[in-house]
This record gives structure tokens, C-alpha cells and sequence, in this order.
């Protein structure tokens, strides 16, 4: 008789079910992973415009870096929301994504405005592509999870606006441009990789 009670008292410790009401079991396996890598990158966006901020801020581009940088306060808010609520561990990395995305944004502002939208634009292109697959990974899944897909387009789109505006900013008149944001696209790349495991 207190067997049935006790169980009962487990089950609802251990809901299966998210804040949204979505079953867990019914979770894309990919969805862990999805959360936990744009829960980094959105921290690490987020340290590159306070790094920007740090350093342009009070110059012309400082309302455009803060216009950007707001967004991606929103997005870093809103991944930080949906890793508490779908009980995902944030990746082990988190303090050097913010020492290195706080590096990265003063440095390269330091080279210039014009190296700063090249950064950028170099980080908001890795991001889109990003995006993009884990859009088509999410749209594979019979269970959709609407929430995840409607907050990837919404924030999809929004870095695609940080990408044309850099592109309007000067970006291309930045020096060694290709190389540099070759460098920076490629440290991305490495970074999804490791926070989608680590």
C-alpha cells in the first residue's frame, strides 16, 4: 500500500514533462546538444559586443554596436530560459567562451571599426550556416518542437541582420580582411564543435 504512493511521489519529482508541457521522452535527441551549443554561442555573441562596447563605445558606431549587442543580450536570456527548462547541462567551457568572446571583440575593435564589423561578420556567418542545419535537424523531427524551431528562426534572422549590417558598416575595408575572418570563422567552427560535447 505505501509502495504505490511512494512511486507516485517519485514520478512527480521527476516530471516528465517541460515547463511548455512537452513529454521529455518525446524530445529530439539532437535537442541537448542544439540547446547547450546556442546557449554558448549566444554567451560568447554577447561577450564579443561588451568587448566592442568596451572599446567603441563611445565613438559613432557605439549605438549600432549597442543596437546589436541588445539583441543578443535577448538571445543569450532566452537560451539561459530554455537550458534551465528542458534541464540541459551547459557546456564546461562556459568561462573561457567568455574570456575569449570578450578577447575577440576588444581586440579586433582595437584594430579598427572596420575589423570590428569584420569580426562581425565572420561570426554572424558561422552562426547563420549553424542555424540553418540545426533549422533542417529540427524540421526532420515528427515531434517537432515548435518553441525551439519559431526561437532558432526568429534569432537566425536577426544574426543575418548583424551580418548585412556589418557588411554596410565597412567590413570589406578592413585590414587582411579574408584572413581575418577566415581566422575567426574557423575558431567558431571549433568552438560549436567542442560545445556540442563538452
Amino acid at each position: 500500500m505505501l509502495r504505490r504512493p511512494f512511486l507516485q511521489q517519485i514520478r512527480e519529482a521527476h516530471s516528465t514533462v517541460s515547463a511548455s508541457g512537452r513529454p521529455y521522452w518525446k524530445k529530439n535527441p539532437n535537442l541537448d546538444s542544439i540547446i547547450r551549443v546556442d546557449h554558448a554561442g549566444e554567451l560568447g555573441a554577447d561577450r564579443i559586443y561588451a568587448g566592442q562596447m568596451a572599446v567603441l563605445g563611445n565613438t559613432a558606431e557605439g549605438p549600432l554596436i549597442k543596437h546589436m549587442w541588445e539583441q543578443e543580450k535577448k538571445h543569450r536570456a532566452k537560451f539561459e530560459e530554455l537550458i534551465n527548462e528542458y534541464r540541459v547541462r551547459p557546456t564546461a567551457l562556459t568561462p573561457i567562451w567568455n574570456v575569449a568572446g570578450f578577447v575577440l571583440g576588444a581586440g579586433t575593435a582595437l584594430l579598427g571599426k572596420e575589423a570590428a564589423m569584420a569580426c562581425t561578420v565572420a561570426v554572424e556567418t558561422v552562426i547563420v550556416d549553424h542555424y540553418n542545419d540545426q533549422l533542417r535537424t529540427l524540421m526532420d523531427d515528427p515531434n517537432i518542437d515548435l518553441e525551439i524551431l519559431q526561437t532558432i528562426t526568429k534569432f537566425r534572422n536577426e544574426e543575418q541582420e548583424h551580418h548585412d549590417t556589418g557588411i554596410d558598416h565597412g567590413a570589406e575595408q578592413a585590414p587582411f580582411y579574408k584572413a581575418l575572418t577566415e581566422v575567426i570563422k574557423t575558431g567558431c567552427k571549433v568552438a560549436i564543435a567542442i560545445s556540442k560535447k563538452v
